[in-house]
């Protein structure tokens, strides 16, 4: 279907920037390799890279008013969850061909043997927490330990009464020569909650009441609301592969309706980026999709770096509650953001 769009610091330590309302403050913990982010004194997400997980989440994502948004499986699963793709876990950045390397499908529980063909991004520091700004330094590596590149990664965290807001910029740097192929498994990738999984007939493998795998794939559509809408107008499973500057998620869990807004920036390459927005509860954004994700596109989106060259991706992430954002407010978000 399709619409008409209407025009670091100590161990534990805690730090608080009290210049703007509402404040945001971390609290870094070293020994459970994660940093807690609050906005205006409530939980709001919280950067987590465990030594199982092949690269850094912000897990889980709270809205103004609480909810979680993202999915709990595989780090803590809940009943009647999916149980696909165990390396979709929170918000991440990473892409499925760097040097031939798939970064993006990278799971701790691959057999040894199948280990060369991913790559690994290794939070190595936390470089700064101040003001509304999160700042880390990683590498991504094969399965060696070989550095290809770095990256450093900027979180800038805000919010409102009803909204909350991540805008992610990762500038990379290649140690090697390092090539970005076209691949459709990529970048900035968010994996929600059932709640907002689109409706769908297609039996899948569940978690019965108790948090174990159910016998078998079964439809379970209960609670399940989820609808995208970009700004292109298309909505639905058609939203997937077009490119569109904004793509929104609606959904309703706890008898509150939220809205996900991903906006990508126009400085990134290949602006605007593919939207890689599944039913199934994938919400992602590709900028080297391609013709992988749009057989008539003929142009080259990869591209190759060589040491000491950077590229730069920023997105911006919106969590609205108490009511549905509307085309032209997503819109109004998206034109701000890009500086329009």
């Amino acid at each position: 279907m399709k619409r008409l769009i209407l025009s670091l610091l100590p161990a534990a330590a805690l730090l608080c920037a009290c210049g703007s309302a509402p404040s945001v403050s971390f609290e870094r913990d070293d020994a459970a390799r994660k940093v807690e982010i609050r906005v205006g004194g409530k939980p709001f997400t919280t950067l987590f890279y465990p030594e199982d997980e092949r690269k850094p989440i912000l897990w889980p994502i709270l809205t103004a008013s609480g909810v979680d948004i993202t999915r709990g499986f595989p780090r803590a699963p809940r009943a009647f969850e999916s149980v696909d793709h165990p390396h979709h876990s929170g918000l991440w950045f990473n892409h499925g061909d760097v040097n031939g390397l798939d970064f993006w499908n990278n799971y701790h529980a691959h057999p040894a043997e199948r280990q060369a063909a991913y790559g690994t991004v290794l939070l190595r520091s936390i470089a700064s927490a101040e003001g509304d700004r999160l700042v880390t330094l990683s590498d991504w590596v094969d399965h060696t330990g070989h550095v290809l590149l770095t990256e450093r990664t900027t979180y800038t965290f805000g919010g409102s009464r009803d909204e909350r807001t991540i805008v992610r910029t990762a500038l990379l740097t290649a140690v090697d020569t390092v090539r970005f192929g076209e691949d459709k498994e990529g970048m900035l990738g968010l994996r929600v909650d059932r709640a907002f999984q689109q409706p769908s007939d297609k039996p899948v493998l569940y978690l019965d009441a108790d948090g174990r795998p159910a016998d078998g794939p079964t439809v379970n559509m209960d609670g399940v609301t989820g609808l995208y809408t970009n700004s292109l107008g298309f909505q639905g499973d058609e939203a997937w592969s077009k490119r569109a500057e904004w793509t929104r998620l609606d959904g309703t869990k706890d008898g509150d309706d939220i809205s996900i807004l991903i906006i990508d920036s126009k400085d990134n390459p290949n602006f605007p980026a593919w939207s890689h927005a599944r039913g199934y509860g994938l919400f992602a954004v590709n900028n080297l999709g391609g013709k992988q994700m749009d057989r008539s596109y003929t142009g080259t989106p990869g591209f190759t770096l060589l040491p000491g060259q950077t590229k730069t991706f920023t997105y911006k992430v919106i969590i609205k509650n108490g009511g549905h954002l509307d085309d032209k407010q997503s819109e109004e978000r998206a034109r701000a953001f890009n500086g329009k």
